[in-house]
């Protein structure tokens, strides 16, 4: 499996599982200059923004050490764009992370949310 292939089969299985937590998904691979948000979802009254990531091997560590402070980073500046375009004003919203772990099964791989990844 190509990474693109690996990638796009992790958002899929990430927004399938968020849907069953109780996540609205918004929008998939929202794009500005300098960023991107994987998906854009609801869980309540909160407005999400989730970074996902799928790795089929572990030879560059787990999906969630990528989760770099300056991709983080990246991520709050996409979510404060998003949320002034929107006009979203004082409500609450926050950033959440989607490990998707192939490495060792790829037919069932491990999904892991971690919620608020900025605290």
């Amino acid at each position: 499996m190509s990474n693109k292939q690996t990638g796009d089969q992790g958002e899929d299985l990430a927004c399938e599982y968020l849907q069953k937590q109780g996540y609205k998904i918004l929008e998939r691979n929202y794009r500005i200059r300098g960023g991107e948000i994987d998906i854009v979802a609801r869980d309540g009254d909160t407005l999400v923004f989730v970074e996902v990531k799928a790795r089929s091997s572990h030879e560059f560590g787990p999906p969630s050490e990528s989760m770099t402070p300056w991709k983080i980073k990246a991520l709050v500046k996409c979510a404060m764009f998003y949320v002034s375009k929107i006009n979203w004003g004082n409500k609450e919203y926050r950033l959440d992370f989607v490990s998707i772990d192939f490495a060792d099964n790829k037919e069932n791989p491990v999904i892991e949310l971690i919620r608020n990844i900025t605290e």
